[in-house]
């Protein structure tokens, strides 16, 4: 079969962008499908200026809503502990109630949204070592095609964790996943591979950029703390607790990251806070209003979708006046009319122009207290300290004591909204809901609907590819 991964077919269409970027100056055009042999492909990759805005182009494929700007993140929130969901899209009711279907449209905008970033990747990381332009440096091209591996990387991470079990249930490493398409040539015939694949590939990808990324200078791209702090992730991920402490060690002695005195570092791009950020802003922003700042901010100025849940109020309110609540909270009507209490990580609701915050340093230290903790370490503090270091800032006391269910804890209330509690959940072996919330029964480890279906309309051009279980 030809052209069966459907997101192949629309691979090129970020060069469309890539070149409306350089010519008008706008990122909010159609990513329009073209063939291979385009010549817009010639175009972008004619000279090293058109291939850079190339590169700009796949990190504007990234800013869609469905990758890297909330709805994903947040359908993981709403398959958790964190998060209900009050809104009118019944695709997002399913992904909440657990009564998702492979014709789910939102889904399948999320697959072929991710695959179209990948794409991007892949059309950079294939063509820019072609490009003859004597004035398109070694170094110029060394780091592109490097920051270009670091989003596939981080595409794939992402969504190999919605689209198939996680190592800890079922098969483990032999879980089938999602399909590795790491080339831009058309006429493929991609297999889903399975998890163990997909993290050796992910784990390669991050192990050989590091060293071209060189010292990190910026937090709005990818460097190599950022390439460090996702290996650090990925070794979380796979229960390697050692490593996990060990890389995310790494980032935290890196003079160009720390902890921000306060909580007011969200959108301050600037913030040694953050690693890896998403830029956005009013002229390019999250590309729908169905994404961090539409869906999680109060009507009227956002959607109002996205309210906490009693039990994550209930897990501040365990110990009151922690300042990740306090100062980061809103209240205001929901979709259907009520007063709720939502997070104001995000507060533009009217631009949606809000940064992402794909990783911060918190999470490292977050890290490298739940690695070291597991492991029996103490690489370069003990878990103990880390935890208190992060409750210092929030204005809670110290512990005298730590355990795995405090860390995890500590990593709800730090990084709720911001898309890591399903995985948090899921690799712990722990349900996704706890007793009392609707469909808790459903949320159990390894249950069909924890995970996401392979959309209809891929199988409906690739029927080779195996369905999810209960779909």
């Amino acid at each position: 079969m030809k052209n069966n991964i459907n997101i192949i077919l629309k691979r090129a269409g970020i060069l469309s962008l890539a070149v409306s970027s350089l010519i008008f100056t706008s990122c909010e055009d159609e990513l329009n499908v073209l063939p291979e042999d385009s010549p817009v492909t010639e175009l972008v990759f004619s000279n090293g200026t058109l291939a850079l805005g190339a590169l700009e182009g796949m990190y504007s494929a990234a800013q869609q809503d469905d990758v890297l700007n909330g709805t994903l993140q947040l359908s993981g929130e709403w398959q958790s502990d964190n998060v209900d969901f009050e809104g009118t899209f019944p695709t997002f009711n399913e992904i909440r109630q657990y009564t998702t279907l492979s014709t789910n449209t939102s889904i399948n905008g999320m697959w072929d949204d991710n695959y179209e970033t990948i794409a991007s990747a892949n059309l950079v990381i294939d063509n820019v070592p072609l490009v003859e332009d004597e004035t398109f440096t070694q170094a110029q091209r060394t780091q592109a095609i490097a920051e270009a591996r670091f989003m596939r990387a981080l595409v794939y991470l992402n969504i190999s964790s919605f689209f198939g079990q996680p190592l800890q249930v079922a098969e483990g490493r032999n879980n089938l996943s999602v399909p590795l398409v790491i080339s831009s040539e058309i006429g493929l015939e991609v297999n889903r591979a399975t998890l163990g694949e997909v993290h050796d590939f992910i784990e390669s990808e991050l192990l050989a950029i590091i060293p071209s990324l060189g010292a990190p200078t910026t937090r709005i791209k990818a460097t190599s703390g950022a390439a460090k702090a996702l290996l650090a992730r990925l070794y979380l991920y796979q229960e390697r607790f050692a490593e996990a402490a060990q890389m995310a060690n790494e980032v935290i002695n890196d003079g160009f990251y720390a902890l921000a005195t306060d909580y007011t570092f969200y959108n301050q791009r600037g913030s040694m806070e953050h690693i890896f950020t998403l830029a956005n802003n009013a002229d390019d922003a999250q590309d729908s209003g169905e994404g961090f700042s539409g869906l999680t901010n109060p009507n009227p100025l956002g959607r109002g979708d996205a309210p906490f849940s009693d039990d994550l109020l209930a897990a501040y309110a365990a110990e009151p006046g922690d300042l990740r609540f306090t100062t980061l909270n809103q209240t205001g009507n929901d979709a259907q009319g009520n007063v709720r209490t939502f997070t104001s990580k995000f507060p533009d609701g009217n631009n949606n122009a809000d940064d992402a915050p794909v990783i911060r340093i918190t999470e490292m230290y977050l890290t490298r207290a739940e690695g070291n903790f597991r492991a029996g370490s103490t690489v370069g503090a003990t878990p103990l300290a880390d935890i208190n270091t992060l409750r210092t800032r929030a204005g809670l006391p110290n512990l005298t004591t730590v355990d795995l269910d405090i860390i995890l804890n500590e990593r709800r209330k730090e990084l709720a909204f911001e898309g890591q509690r399903r995985m948090d959940l899921m690799r712990n072996r722990m349900d996704l809901r706890r007793p009392g919330q609707p469909d808790a029964n459903l949320s159990a480890p390894g249950m069909d609907r924890t995970i996401f279906p392979i959309p209809q309309a891929v199988r409906d051009l690739s029927p080779f590819l195996a369905q999810n279980p209960g779909y």
